[in-house]
């Protein structure tokens, strides 16, 4: 195993990266392979070599790059040309090990933007939540006076209520009342309508006026 160096990455070091990881690319080979042979050679992890090349050499070499798979692709050709059987064989085990280092080499950076993303996510979600709290106070609040109110409205229909049975039960007894009244009066106008009599002193019944 190479050991871990700390020190800054040097032109010679990435001229060595880039060198390498090209001749692995026009040759078929994986960038894994490539970044192990470079840290081999430069004293570095392979994992080293990956997050490098990923973050600043590959940028520096596109069009390197597109060449050599421009390469690696006319080799291919020529060995199925030659040999079908053989080299569809040897493509297919080329591409999924490029399909493998490629995920290899990838996967320091997709942790880094999924990790950046997250805690962009992260943060944006405790401001929604704090927003959400906010508001839930406020509808607390909210509902704690309109309790308030609609038990101050009960109260009141119902003062209202015993307000209206008072006036209507002393309504009943005024009509009872003023019925009683007019049925005394007129018993009494019959009374007097009907004639009356007394007995004058040879016995007869004389009508009084």
């Amino acid at each position: 195993m190479s050991a871990v160096r700390q020190d800054a990455w040097s032109t010679e070091d990435d001229l060595i990266l880039a060198e390498v990881t090209l001749r692995h690319i026009r040759e078929g080979s994986t960038q894994l392979a490539a970044f192990e042979e470079v840290g081999e050679r430069i004293g570095r992890t392979s994992a080293a070599c990956g997050f490098r090349w990923n973050s600043c050499v590959r940028k520096r070499h596109e069009e390197a790059i597109q060449l050599a798979k421009q390469q690696r692709q006319k080799r291919s050709y020529l060995r199925k040309v030659s040999m079908p059987h053989v080299s569809a064989v040897a493509e297919a085990d080329s591409d999924v090990r490029e399909k493998a280092a490629v995920e290899e080499g990838i996967t320091i950076d997709a942790v880094i933007r999924f990790l950046r993303n997250w805690k962009s996510t992260y943060q944006e979600m405790n401001r929604q939540i704090k927003l959400l709290e906010k508001g839930l106070r406020e509808k607390e609040e909210e509902l704690g006076q309109l309790r308030t109110h609609n038990e101050q409205l009960s109260s009141e229909v119902s003062d209202a209520q015993t307000d209206y049975r008072t006036v209507n039960d002393d309504y009943k007894t005024l009509i009872q009342i003023m019925d009683r009244a007019r049925r005394l009066a007129s018993i009494s106008e019959e009374e007097e309508a009907k004639p009356r009599f007394k007995m004058d002193a040879n016995g007869n019944l004389e009508r009084i006026e």
